[in-house]
């Protein structure tokens, strides 16, 4: 057997001792000193401590949204409304489920004046396609202002849930658009996002529902 043997400089001391003891020790001293147990086995036992007593290793993880709470990265503030947090609602509407789709947007500011209220027809998708196509919309539109606060509203409960981590992304075409929300909210200074009524969230759907109907029109 190939030792993998390491320095006790690079490694605890319990786990050198550990592999030593797993990978040096001929068959017939393991034999002798646990009876009731074969050499692979005791081999076996040795290799499984190992992995519990080393140092476990920093992992790098993905971005995460905080849900309510504000996600404050090191990012510095830029942009044209440094100090304010853009309000944004965003709303995605499909016709058909999957069928003929709209997303929504509308940005405020701390005020409560309307910045931006747009629309952009989307093709053929998913309710739940729509609506995280909507906020990536709306991300875009809050990125003219700067790299800032941003406080989103949905009246999908699901999508919210999903960006929090509360829900697992299960549905394959929402994965890579789960992935993209994620990347362009760490993007800002900080964010939160929170779940809203249908009946707050009018502006957006208004938006949403015009960009099919200026499709169809067309």
């Amino acid at each position: 057997m190939k030792s993998r043997r390491s320095s006790p400089d690079t490694k605890s001391r319990a786990e050198f001792i550990l592999e030593t003891l797993a990978e040096k020790l001929p068959d017939h001293i393991l034999q002798e000193y646990f009876r009731d147990l074969s050499p692979k086995r005791v081999r076996k036992i040795l290799t499984e401590t190992i992995k519990i007593v080393a140092p476990q290793k920093e992992k790098k993880s993905e971005p995460r949204s905080q849900g309510s709470l504000w996600h404050d990265g090191e990012k510095a503030w830029s942009g044209k409304l440094t100090g304010q947090t853009l309000q944004l609602f965003s709303d995605g509407a499909s016709r058909g489920n999957p069928g003929k789709s709209g997303a929504g947007i509308a940005i405020l500011n701390e005020q409560g004046d309307e910045l931006i209220g747009a629309s952009k027809y989307l093709g053929q998708c998913t309710n739940n396609e729509a609506e995280y196509m909507a906020l990536l919309f709306g991300l875009e539109k809050c990125a003219e202002f700067g790299r800032g606060r941003i406080k989103a509203h949905l009246d999908s409960e699901l999508i919210v849930k999903q960006i929090r981590g509360e829900y697992k992304v299960k549905h394959p075409n929402l994965k890579p658009l789960h992935l993209k929300t994620l990347q362009k909210l760490s993007a800002f200074a900080s964010f939160s996002i929170i779940h809203v009524r249908r009946e707050k969230n009018i502006r957006a759907d208004e938006f949403a529902n015009r960009a099919i109907d200026e499709h169809l029109n067309e």
